[in-house]
């Protein structure tokens, strides 16, 4: 496997083209890399070069990451499938990467470490008490096991919720700051006036970057930068605040998502992780500050930039 930063990142390849693996693209396209872009419909973006396949099926896969120096993993199945679909995916990338004795850099969520009454680091331990959680913890443990095995290089960035241009399934996408455009309440569910912490995709991208360049870094989970949490009503507050609104917020009950659930499987999907949102959810993140110097963007610049991008957009 390549260990000098600069030979890592002759041949850098991105799994998966949403709003992450953009974001990884920019961000690679800025320190002078071309890197190949692999999805299933082949995603054109600019500089970067495109090739298709199913990550899922393991010779699509070992085939998709050959003369790779470097892999950025964004891919996963859609929401309601990552019960059934998401331990294979992995697994299946994993093994590509092995084949081609190539590092490999993933993006996680917070889901492994269940429900915890003071501020996640690190080294919190991982207690899920759900499926998506435990399907998480379940496949950090693998890559673990593979990287102290010395059979796989990796490393992991754990992100809260995604705010950012172009995040539209998040908690704090469409649903949330697309009201607020036009002077409506956004919607949420869940506590409102409990602190939250979020992560700012652009931040996000530049953290598995400095990850990926940075030798004493690899084996290890990192926590992206987040800014200080705050509550769902003032992060409605100053998003609307940045294009001269007042923002409102108003929370779904959980009943109603139930019910919406039986139809539209995704927001079904997102009922067992509401604990999240029902109480203190806070992020620390200063061991990667600590370790690269780099703190997160302040929440007001990420999200008048979010609200700018959408008034854009729309």
């Amino acid at each position: 496997m390549p260990t000098n930063p600069t030979s890592r990142f002759e041949h850098p390849v991105v799994l998966g083209a949403g709003p992450v693996g953009r974001a990884i693209v920019d961000v690679l396209v800025g320190r002078g890399h071309r890197p190949i872009v692999v999805t299933r419909s082949g995603s054109d973006l600019d500089g970067a070069d495109a090739r298709r396949a199913d990550l899922a099926d393991a010779d699509q896969a070992r085939r998709a990451l050959a003369g790779a120096t470097v892999v950025f993993s964004t891919a996963q199945p859609e929401y309601h499938r990552w019960v059934q679909e998401f331990p294979a995916l992995q697994a299946s990338i994993v093994q590509a990467a092995r084949a081609n004795d190539v590092a490999l850099m993933v993006v996680e969520n917070l889901y492994g470490y269940g429900p915890h009454d003071s501020p996640l680091t690190e080294s919190t331990p991982m207690r899920p008490t759900t499926r998506k959680g435990r399907v998480r913890a379940e496949m950090w443990a693998s890559l673990q096991a593979a990287s102290e095995r010395g059979e796989l290089q990796m490393a992991v960035v754990r992100a809260s919720d995604f705010i950012g241009p172009g995040v539209t399934g998040s908690a704090f996408g469409n649903r949330f700051f697309d009201p607020l455009h036009v002077g409506k309440p956004a919607q949420t569910a869940g506590n409102v006036d409990v602190p939250h912490s979020v992560t700012y995709v652009p931040d996000l991208a530049e953290a598995l970057v400095r990850v990926a360049e940075d030798d004493r870094s690899w084996g290890r989970a990192w926590h992206a930068p987040c800014a200080p949490a705050v509550s769902q009503r003032r992060l409605a507050e100053l998003a609307a605040a940045s294009i001269g609104r007042e923002g409102t917020i108003r929370r779904a009950p959980t009943p109603l998502l139930r019910a919406i659930g039986v139809f539209v499987k995704p927001v079904g999907e997102m009922v067992e992780m509401l604990y999240e949102f029902d109480s203190d959810f806070v992020v620390d993140s200063s061991a990667f500050t600590e370790h690269f110097g780099m703190t997160a963007t302040p929440l007001e610049q990420a999200l008048s930039a979010v609200m700018h991008a959408e008034a854009v957009a729309a």
